[in-house]
């Protein structure tokens, strides 16, 4: 057989194969077009998508920053209504633009501070905010409860109603003695308003006296703005409680602020193996006493 006729083909088998060249090539053009027409479509959508995400994020990060930033503006306490103060004025007493705008949101809606103690159910407000702020807040006699205005107008009786006084604040240069001082009078610092009056009464209780002004700073968030206006005389010094460490038990030790655990249980070793105690010096000689320890403890200490 020669090789002509071995590559002869009839001419329905001639029409057969180029069937199947043009059904090969169709098929190859149709598949390389869909997918390129599948990339070039998923690239915008991928694009979009990056973009909106981005957009969203930009708009989370604007609304965090505007609610929840705080801000860093210095904090300038002065007398303040929070029933009809500005936006300005509260933003100066430190509170937080998100805040502020809860406490417009409740006037808005025809909310009402009457008295100081409401101020603290602000939304967002911590404790440390509120002590801080009480000493300052002034409601003004239009937010009363109009009760109190129509039982004013009747026949006086017996029995009066009590009326609630705010205290006189000091100025610059008077002073209250720390030792001797109720509430009452505590409460006429600026910056001391019923809660810093009671603790301040109740660490001078432990104590058993105030041996110098500084010692309020150790009472948790206390003003130090207010420290100049309290003094401690020399009866007062005269007058303060003392421990007698050669007498009282580990538990009595322990329930003085600079007398811990460990520092009571040494005291009571130390009379133990060694006899009662005669000077400061000898407390030196305790590995729970250091200088500064000592030094707190001397106007306290008693032999």
């Amino acid at each position: 057989m020669s090789i002509k006729e071995l590559f002869y083909f009839s001419k329905s088998d001639r029409k057969a194969i180029l069937f199947l060249l043009v059904a090969i090539v169709v098929i190859f053009v149709a598949i390389r077009w869909s997918s390129g027409l599948s990339i070039t479509a998923d690239k915008p959508a991928a694009e979009q998508r990056k973009a909106s995400k981005q957009a969203v994020s930009s708009s989370h990060a604007d609304k965090d920053w505007s609610l929840d930033e705080p801000t860093q503006m210095a904090i300038h306490l002065t007398p303040f209504d929070p029933n009809t103060a500005p936006p300005e004025q509260l933003l100066a007493l430190g509170l937080q633009p998100w805040q502020v705008k809860s406490l417009l949101k409740y006037r808005n809606k025809g909310g009402v501070f009457r008295q100081p103690s409401d101020f603290a159910r602000l939304y967002g407000l911590t404790l440390k905010q509120y002590r801080q702020l009480e000493p300052y807040i002034r409601i003004a006699d239009d937010y009363r409860p109009a009760a109190d205005f129509i039982a004013s107008e009747r026949p006086r009786t017996m029995h009066q109603r009590d009326t609630l006084h705010y205290p006189m604040k000091l100025k610059a240069g008077m002073h209250v003695f720390l030792n001797t001082a109720d509430t009452t009078d505590l409460k006429k610092v600026p910056g001391i308003g019923s809660y810093f009056a009671r603790q301040i009464v109740n660490y001078r209780n432990r104590l058993g006296g105030f041996s110098s002004i500084e010692q309020l700073a150790e009472i948790d968030d206390f003003p130090i703005e207010s420290l100049t206006f309290f003094a401690v005389s020399a009866d007062e010094l005269a007058k303060i409680h003392r421990l007698n460490v050669n007498k009282l038990s580990l538990n009595e030790l322990k329930r003085h602020p600079y007398i811990n655990f460990y520092m009571a249980r040494a005291i009571v070793d130390f009379r133990r193996l060694h006899g009662d105690l005669q000077s400061l010096e000898q407390l030196k000689l305790l590995k729970d006493f250091s200088e500064e320890k000592i030094r707190r403890l001397q106007p306290y200490i008693t032999f």
